[in-house]
């Protein structure tokens, strides 16, 4: 069956500070500002951060609830995102003085993988697919059999 899906385009996530959301996502992690929108009122509402081409993330302005977390809950549970390098990427993060969850492990699908959260407490999973992982055996695999543009990062 063909997928009416060609790609991910954003993940949006709603921020209770959006500067201090975006100077994490910019200063710590090294995302990109791509544009910003404002509300009806003149304020701030929207922050699109570049992840790669087609692929953004979405900041909220004016969240005022944390979100609940747990094992148990339904719905979104984390946003991973990729790296070539994960001992690069892990070494940055805590240069950068963001803080990191876990040390660099080994996934369930031999990726390589660590966890940190953003300002809100949104838990991120940094990972990078290593040439063994299901992820890059997936990618192969479904590159050649018309699943779009996916192929096995190299590290």
């Amino acid at each position: 069956m063909e997928s009416i899906v060609s790609g991910l385009s954003h993940i949006a996530v709603r921020t209770r500070d959006i500067l201090e959301s975006v100077r994490f996502y910019t200063e710590v992690l090294g995302l990109r500002e791509a544009f910003r929108m404002n509300g009806a009122d003149g304020s701030l509402a929207t922050v699109y951060l570049y992840i790669a081409p087609g692929q953004f993330l979405e900041l909220f302005a004016n969240g005022t609830r944390p979100a609940d977390t747990g094992r148990d809950l339904i719905g979104m549970c984390h946003i991973c995102l990729e790296t070539a390098d994960i001992r690069q990427a892990y070494q940055t993060l805590l240069a950068r003085g963001g803080t990191a969850d876990s040390e660099i492990r080994p996934g369930k699908s031999k990726c390589l993988l660590f966890w940190t959260h953003d300002p809100d407490g949104t838990p991120l999973e940094i990972m990078e697919l290593v040439p063994g992982s299901m992820q890059a055996q997936a990618c192969r695999r479904l590159a050649g059999a018309g699943g779009g543009e996916a192929e096995a990062r190299e590290p």
